[in-house]
């Protein structure tokens, strides 16, 4: 769940694989484009809507963490996966419309003016995905529902509170504060820099700023990206998802190197009247690996051709076809 800059980014072995779904055509919905206006930024996004499709439910799906765009993509790895792309285009077989959209700066959803990176903070892209879902209730749904994969579980569990949906979907989302995860995910790909990085992350818990940055952390506690770190360790998933009052699931998957079972484990426990769904050998971007070599794991990241793990899509449309 880094910033995707320092997320270790698969290669499936054994499985049915499909074209490469860079632009998978329109089936049975239609593929809409949609623009929105938030403070600073238009932001531009996608909506399925099945042609059988009644306005009976939808999914506002929010993506992770980093410059991600609304197929689930980040500039900052190589090739593409287009993960949230094909869980909106499975979704939509089921009847059930979605929007997706590009982060702020991110794809199509440029500033409109200059916007420093100081001035970025989690709550910015909160209320990004608050405008999002008060476009689809302009459109006349009622059953809205909140899906968010990594950091973007954290982002929806903000919004939906106040909002109150329908339901909340967390997709690999961390059950614990991001400086523990931070901390855990750099001890095991930069180790030599385990203490240098824990008494940095431990200052900026803080609301202190580090102004001597190790060049090789320097993509994620760069000065211009602190603020956005500090406004996001501050926050509990535990706490967040536990004040939430709709049906909630939470899916995680076994051969996740980013977020641990522990971590949907830790929301379960604080929501207990969710459903917890854990899969067996769905990674990080929602993809089936059998290997357990890392190199296959990371190859996924870059992989088109494979698609989302069928039982992460049985288990959102069992949900929210059950919930409505």
């Amino acid at each position: 769940m880094l910033p995707c800059h320092l997320c270790l980014p698969g290669k499936k072995e054994d499985a049915v694989r499909l074209p490469d779904q860079t632009s998978i055509p329109s089936r049975n919905y239609k593929n809409i484009d949609v623009s929105v206006h938030v403070k600073n930024v238009t932001l531009s996004g996608t909506f399925f809507q099945p042609l059988s499709n009644k306005k009976l439910c939808v999914v506002l799906i929010i993506a992770g963490s980093g410059p991600t765009d609304r197929d689930g993509n980040s500039i900052a790895l190589p090739g593409k996966n287009n993960s949230l792309l094909q869980l909106a285009d499975s979704l939509a077989q089921y009847g059930i419309a979605s929007l997706r959209y590009d982060k702020r700066g991110v794809g199509k959803s440029q500033p409109d003016t200059i916007v420093s990176e100081e001035s970025l903070t989690i709550d910015n892209i909160a209320d990004d995905a608050e405008a999002m879902y008060n476009w689809l209730m302009s459109q006349g749904y009622e059953n809205i529902y909140i899906a968010g994969h990594s950091e973007g579980s954290l982002i929806g569990m903000m919004i939906a509170e106040k909002l109150k949906p329908a339901g909340f979907i967390s997709i690999a989302g961390a059950g614990r504060k991001a400086g523990y995860i931070l901390k855990e995910q750099v001890d095991a790909q930069l180790p030599a820099l385990k203490n240098e990085f824990d008494n940095d992350i431990d200052s900026l818990e803080r609301g202190l700023s580090v102004s001597a940055v190790n060049p090789s952390l320097a993509g994620i506690l760069r000065p211009s990206i602190q603020p956005y770190i500090k406004s996001w360790l501050r926050l509990d998933p535990q706490k967040l998802i536990s004040r939430l009052n709709c049906p909630v699931l939470i899916v995680q998957g076994t051969k996740d190197i980013q977020v641990k079972e522990t971590d949907a484990k830790n929301l379960y426990k604080a929501k207990q009247k969710s459903k917890l769904v854990i899969i067996n050998n769905m990674n990080h971007v929602l993809k089936q690996v059998n290997s357990d070599q890392t190199k296959d794991n990371i190859n996924a990241y870059s992989d088109p051709g494979l698609p989302v793990i069928k039982e992460l899509v049985t288990a959102i449309a069992n949900f929210i076809l059950t919930t409505r």
